[in-house]
C-alpha cells in the first residue's frame, strides 16, 4: 500500500520556513557497522516459485514467476477460489511463504495490532497473534494502523508497526509465536507510517523516516541484534517510501527516496554510496532498477520522475540524469519495469508507458478511478485496482490495450500479488483468492 498526504496550509508554512535538510545523511549515528564476519551467519533466503516473500515480490519488482496463467475476469462467484473476512483494518499487502499467507490488521477502536495467518490453499484461518495492544499514533485518514507488508526469511516473518511514540519490529515464528521484538527509536507521526522491511544476507532493514531524527536501522534476522544504524534527513513533510535493495552498476545497493534526494547505501554497512537531488520533497513509491539504472518518482509539492545512473559516488546530480519528467506524474502508486518499457498508473488513472532509458513516451490511457496501489505484473498481463475496489487488467507493450474490468464492490488500497496462478487480494473488508477453477 502507499498513500497519498493531504497538506494543510500550516504544514506548507512548515516546509517553507524549514526547507533544506538539517541533518547530515549517512552518518553512522547511534551503531557503527559490525564486521561481516560477526552477523553474516545465516543462509541465503531463498523463495520458492510459489512464494511473495516480501513487498514487490521475491526480485522487488513486482513480477510474478514464470509460468502462470492467472485469471483474468471476475465478479462475487466467478473464479472465487476462496474469500475471507479480515477482522480489523489494514492496508498491507500479502506476504506469501510455503503455502501460509501472512497479513497485518489492525482494531482501531481496541488499538490492537495483529498479524493474521492463512492456509493458502482455502482461506483457513491458522492462527491470529496480537503484537501490540493500546498507544496508536495519529494517522491520514487514508492511511491505516498496518500499512507495511511483512517480510518473510522462510523461519520468522518481520512486521514493523508505529505504536506507543516509537517504531517497533516484530519477529514472528511460522505459528504466530513472537520470537524477538525491538523498538527501534522513537517516532514522531504526521501521517503515519507504511515503510516495508526488505531483508538482506542475516540483515532485516527498517527504514524509519519521519519528523524528527530519522533513521535506518539493520538487525540481525535470528537475534534482533542492531547491526548498523545510520542518520536521515529529517522529513517536513513525511516519507512512506520503501526501500528496496538491488544489484545495480556491479554491486549491491539500498535504494530508498525522499525528501528531495534519491540515496543509495551499502546495505551491509549503511555506508552512502551516493545522492542525487529529486525527484521531490514527499515520496510514497517505491524506486525501480535495473543491472544500470534506477527510477524514481514523487510525489510533493511536485509530481516529478527521474532516471538515473547507479555507478556513481557522492553527489551525482549533475553527471549522472539520464532523463527526467516534471509533474503529473505518479506519487503513490511505483512504477513497474518490465523488457525495456516503464510503465506508470498515476493516482488520477493516467498510464504511461515509456521508454526506460530514454524517457521517450510509447502511449497514454487511461483508467476510471483513484489509484492508490501499485500494477503487478503476472501471466503475460499487467494488474492495477483502484481504490473502489476495480481491477484493470492490460496488455504490457507498445500499444495500450484494456483487457478486462472485473469489480468485487469492496475498496481497498493494498496491492494485489500473484503466485502459482493465483491472485490474492485484500479489500477493505475481506481477503480474495482468485483463480481459474480446475
Amino acid at each position: 500500500m502507499r498513500w497519498r498526504l493531504v497538506l494543510s496550509g500550516a504544514v506548507l508554512g512548515v516546509l517553507a520556513l524549514n526547507g533544506g535538510i538539517p541533518r547530515n545523511v549517512g552518518a553512522a549515528d547511534e551503531t557503527a557497522p559490525k564486521a561481516a564476519a560477526t552477523w553474516d551467519d545465516l543462509p541465503p533466503v531463498r523463495p520458492g516459485a510459489g512464494d511473495w516473500p516480501w513487498w514487490r515480490g521475491p526480485n522487488f519488482d513486482s513480477i510474478a514467476a514464470a509460468p502462470q496463467r492467472p485469471p483474468l475476469r471476475w465478479n462475487a462467484t466467478e473464479n472465487v477460489i476462496w474469500k475471507a473476512d479480515v477482522p480489523g483494518r489494514g492496508h498491507s499487502t500479502p506476504c506469501i511463504w510455503g503455502g501460509r499467507i501472512f497479513l497485518p490488521t489492525a482494531d482501531d477502536k481496541a488499538q490492537a495490532q495483529y498479524v493474521l495467518c492463512y492456509d493458502a490453499k482455502n482461506g483457513e484461518k491458522l492462527w491470529q497473534t496480537q503484537v501490540h495492544s493500546g498507544g496508536f499514533m495519529r494517522l491520514n485518514p487514508k492511511n491505516s494502523h498496518a500499512s507495511s507488508t511483512p517480510a518473510c526469511d522462510g523461519e520468522r516473518v518481520f512486521v514493523p508497526f508505529i505504536v506507543q511514540g516509537g517504531i517497533w519490529l516484530t519477529a514472528l515464528d511460522l505459528e504466530g509465536k513472537i520470537a524477538w521484538q525491538k523498538k527501534l527509536g522513537a517516532f514522531q507521526s504526521m501521517h503515519g507510517f507504511a515503510a516495508s522491511p526488505v531483508l538482506y544476507r542475516s540483515l532485516a532493514i527498517v527504514v524509519a523516516d519521519h519528523l524528527k531524527d530519522s533513521y535506518i536501522v539493520a538487525l540481525h534476522r535470528r537475534t534482533g541484534e542492531v547491526v548498523w544504524r545510520i542518520n536521515r534527513p529529517d522529513y517536513n513533510l513525511g516519507t512512506y517510501a520503501s526501500p528496496v535493495v538491488g544489484r545495480v552498476a556491479g554491486r549491491d545497493q539500498l535504494l530508498i527516496q525522499g525528501p528531495n534526494k534519491v540515496f543509495s547505501y551499502d546495505p551491509g554497512t549503511g555506508n552512502l554510496l551516493w545522492t542525487c537531488d529529486g525527484p521531490s520533497e514527499s515520496a510514497s513509491a517505491t524506486v525501480s532498477f535495473d543491472s544500470e539504472l534506477v527510477w524514481a518518482a514523487a510525489g510533493f509539492p511536485k509530481r516529478n520522475l527521474l532516471c538515473i545512473r547507479g555507478d556513481g559516488n557522492g553527489d551525482v546530480t549533475k553527471t549522472h540524469i539520464v532523463w527526467k519528467k516534471e509533474n503529473n506524474m505518479t506519487y503513490v502508486p511505483s512504477l513497474l519495469l518490465a523488457d525495456g518499457l516503464l510503465y506508470m498508473v498515476a493516482d488520477e488513472g493516467k498510464v504511461t508507458c515509456f521508454e526506460a532509458k530514454t524517457g521517450q513516451v510509447v502511449w497514454e490511457g487511461k483508467l476510471r478511478g483513484a489509484f492508490s496501489s501499485s500494477p503487478v505484473l503476472a501471466g503475460g498481463h499487467i494488474y492495477v485496482v483502484n481504490e473502489a475496489g476495480v481491477m484493470f487488467v492490460f496488455k504490457p507493450g507498445r500499444t495500450f490495450e484494456l483487457v478486462a474490468e472485473s469489480d468485487l464492490a469492496d475498496g481497498g488500497f493494498a496491492t494485489p500479488v500473484s503466485c502459482g496462478g493465483r491472485i490474492y487480494l485484500r479489500t477493505l473488508h475481506r481477503f480474495y483468492c482468485l483463480g481459474t477453477p480446475k
